[in-house]
């Protein structure tokens, strides 16, 4: 016997050979043992492709335009209020970061003409049509606003280019996570309503935290609320990811994905608690605090792309949410109809 004929119901009397109906039909008190249904897919196999994206290329795409993004709009804050070392440092940094996560991009993708030939159409439905242009403009943007603090020359186009990064910066920190949402893997699909707010909350905290580790500690009292805000933020847009998720949840809480993200958590707090009590006064304490927040928001870009390859490979997340959704949209059918009726 088969494994598959071994996992067929089997009536309760074994009376009939091999389940062969009796004439006349069932005997009086006969029943049916059917066995409590559990999922299983064809040989276990996974029911979506799961991501085919490297976690240190992909992920780190992720945390790399993250901290780009929201580096371009403290230093445009710190610009316009006379915060020049913090301003300087932060836009050389935003230029560095957009520069690797376009390398780390190019080096998933493989060949480096795919970028280019993503550049030829521009599809505003497609997120990584999207992000192509993104990056399209911001990288120049980034690189001028660096140049010229560097350099002190030309303030005014200097000027134009900070403000342009800055303006870019948020989008460039949040369509990432629009691009994982669009995909079926359920742990990225399910929050695809959380999901940029995460990425956001993520990218200030790491801005933060570089803001802390590079800037003055005279000039860093925007950098400690923001990072305050940040881990505020992180936490509770978390907490409303988990919830929407429901049993899909369990890959945010579990394995990889669940140390990554419990540790950014951990990081993401304790360097916003220790930046706003010794933070202002303390440098040591300002670069650990800024290490921290950076660790952390590099912990929870890391740990949503190992919860999305766990969702993808385990069949069952992707069956049983839609099973349950179908249950649900009969239910209402069925409510509907009675109170029509």
């Amino acid at each position: 016997m088969t494994s598959a004929e071994s996992s067929l119901p089997r009536r309760a009397d074994e009376g009939g050979r091999h389940g062969r109906h009796r004439r006349g039909g069932r005997r009086r008190g006969e029943q049916l043992m059917v066995p409590k249904a559990e999922f299983q897919s064809y040989y276990g196999r996974p029911v979506i492709k799961p991501p085919s994206w490297e976690a240190r290329d992909i992920a780190g795409y992720f945390f790399l335009g993250g901290l780009a993004g929201g580096g371009s709009v403290l230093a445009a804050g710190a610009h316009l209020t006379g915060r020049a070392s913090t301003a300087k440092a932060m836009k050389v940094s935003s230029l560095a970061a957009v520069s690797l996560s376009a390398a780390a991009l190019v080096h998933d993708l493989g060949v480096p003409s795919r970028f280019y030939n993503m550049l030829r159409v521009a599809k505003p439905t497609s997120p990584m049509s999207v992000g192509s242009w993104l990056l399209a403009a911001y990288g120049p943007a980034a690189g001028a606003a660096a140049a010229t603090a560097v350099t002190g020359r030309l303030p005014r186009t200097g000027a134009l280019a900070t403000g342009a990064a800055a303006l870019l910066g948020p989008a460039l920190a949040s369509y990432t996570a629009v691009l994982a949402a669009d995909t079926a893997v359920p742990a990225w699909h399910g929050v695809h309503r959380e999901l940029p707010y995460l990425f956001v909350a993520s990218a200030t905290a790491a801005s933060a935290g570089m803001a802390l580790a590079v800037g003055p500690t005279r000039e860093n009292a925007p950098a400690r609320w923001a990072a305050g805000l940040a881990a505020v933020a992180d936490v509770a847009v978390s907490q409303a990811a988990e919830r929407r998720l429901g049993m899909v949840a369990q890959t945010w809480r579990e394995g990889r994905a669940g140390t990554l993200l419990k540790t950014a958590k951990a990081l993401t707090v304790g360097g916003a608690v220790t930046a706003a009590v010794l933070g202002r006064r303390s440098r040591v304490a300002a670069v650990a605090a800024g290490a921290a927040l950076l660790a952390g928001s590099a912990c929870t870009r890391f740990g949503v792309f190992a919860a999305g390859t766990a969702s993808a490979e385990d069949p069952k997340y992707t069956v049983v949410p839609q099973r349950e959704r179908l249950e649900a949209a009969k239910a209402e059918t069925a409510a509907a109809e009675t109170e029509k009726g």
